[in-house]
């Protein structure tokens, strides 16, 4: 028998549908493998690109677990007995590895960015092998790196009979200035390159899709890293499978009303979802039916829940991150429970609209946070209607920046192509998925950017309020 939709409502509410855990270690309940990870979590995948929302940080904690690792079982099997290191990460840790202001003196020194990462590693192995170097300071690591280079080899190759992993995230900590960044990001690749040879020494490397496309890969040999490359990317049914992950794993009575819609194993003191749970399938389809009912609306005219509730999340290159999803589906319980309690359904079909609304503005701040120019340029489209004309929307622009793309106010990581005018611009944000060119030539809009920024599109979810 299912649960009651108010039941099913609370439970959703109850479960844990955060994602970002700001560097600390994540619940064992939340734990949850999507296929396309396999790749990304063995120790020969030494690069991982992914977007904001995808993972990169999620897996970093993970792998810096013993005890999250040990549940990962077969899926990175290789990864038993690991020794693992943070060599960079989004909380400070100045004794483990330098900070931006670090890297910034080191730099406008004449400095090779490639020997403090150097450092940042035969300081981790030192540590490891109970042996002493010079670390009163990076600068007297690197020196003394340079000075013995020998006495540095010895090091690395008397280490012991120990394995060890060094991962390095949120690498645009590093600088706000791209060039800069970039040659950071290229100091740190030739490193990891340097320390390939030392059997039982591996490092992981996880970029943002916009470092990984610039200019990091262009040293000799960088083949070599670009070979192990791995993408995080969520299909449809990995989201759904992460949901119910998290849904079933709700607490008390929460998670056992879950449990009874939901197909389930217990495994390690929690629940996991069965298999066919982690496909594309009837059972994970009827599942969220329980959920949200067949159609957005009172016809099948208006589609289906299982796929809109995704779909209608993507980005302009089709993807769909987990934090965007359940934060869409969190909403969407709370107005369900505000605005229509009692609703045959745990989720509204208007609510979930409204948790669009909702993972949009989420999305619209992140991008700020990330690329500051984004809301600059693109709040000068707000009203607009979607398909447009590139030709109405450069007017925009140039009437707001008569003098150009390059005097678009930002204090960090500008528009990577704005001396190319504002075909340059255009560039930049269809490359980051907020704008796509379609057959005909008009910009569009995906409804995860769309709504958020003030755009309209007929029939379409309507634009957040101010």
């Amino acid at each position: 028998m299912i649960p009651k939709a108010s039941d099913l409502r609370a439970a959703i509410l109850a479960a844990q549908l955060e994602t970002s855990n700001f560097g600390e270690t994540p619940d064992a309940a939340t734990l949850y493998v999507p296929p396309s990870h396999l790749k990304a979590l063995r120790l020969d995948a030494q690069v991982i690109v992914g977007g904001r929302g995808v993972g990169k940080s999620f897996w970093t904690s993970v792998l810096q677990s013993d005890a999250l690792r040990g549940l990962l079982e077969t899926a990175a099997s290789d990864l038993a007995g690991v020794t693992v290191r943070l060599g960079f990460g989004e909380k400070e840790n100045i004794d483990a590895y330098p900070n931006a202001d670090v890297f910034s003196r080191f730099i406008d020194q004449g400095d090779d960015p490639y020997d403090l990462w150097r450092a940042v590693i035969l300081r981790w192995v030192a540590e490891k092998s109970e042996l002493t170097l010079p670390s009163e300071s990076w600068s007297a690591t690197v020196a003394w790196l340079k000075d013995k280079p020998e006495e540095a080899a010895k090091l690395m190759q008397r280490r012991g009979d120990w394995r060890g992993l060094i991962v390095f995230d949120a690498l645009d900590r590093t600088s706000y200035v791209w060039q800069r960044m970039d040659e950071i990001v290229r100091g740190l690749l030739r490193a990891v390159l340097w320390l390939k040879p030392f059997q039982g020494l591996h490092a992981k490397v996880f970029l943002r899709e916009d470092q990984a496309e610039r200019t990091v890969f262009n040293f000799p040999d960088a083949s070599k890293l670009t070979a192990t490359k791995a993408e995080l990317t969520w299909a449809r049914h990995d989201l759904h499978g992460l949901l119910w992950q998290r849904l079933i794993n709700a607490p008390g009575t929460h998670g056992k009303h879950m449990r009874r819609i939901c197909p389930h194993v217990e495994r390690s003191g929690f629940w996991r979802v069965a298999d066919e749970m982690k496909i594309e399938s009837s059972a994970q389809r009827k599942a969220f039916e329980c959920l949200a009912g067949p159609w957005m609306g009172r016809d099948r005219r208006r589609g289906v829940p299982y796929t809109w509730s995704v779909s209608h999340l993507a980005d302009g290159q089709g993807r769909t991150s987990p934090r965007s999803f359940l934060a869409a589906i969190r909403q969407a319980a709370e107005d369900s429970a505000q605005r229509y309690p009692e609703h045959e359904y745990a989720l509204h079909y208007e609510s979930i609209k409204r948790g669009i609304q909702k993972a949009s503005a989420i999305r619209v701040q992140e991008m700020a946070e990330d690329y500051p120019w984004v809301p600059v340029i693109l709040s000068e489209l707000k009203g607009l209607n979607v398909p447009v004309e590139f030709e109405v929307i450069r007017a925009k622009w140039a009437d707001k920046y008569p003098d150009g793309p390059q005097s678009i106010p930002s204090d960090r990581l500008p528009a990577q192509h704005s001396a190319r005018g504002w075909e340059g611009i255009r560039e930049d944000l269809q490359r980051l998925g907020l704008i796509e060119t379609k057959r005909d030539g008009r910009i569009d809009m995906p409804d995860l950017y769309r709504v958020g920024f003030g755009l309209g599109r007929k029939g379409g979810v309507k634009p957040t309020r101010s």
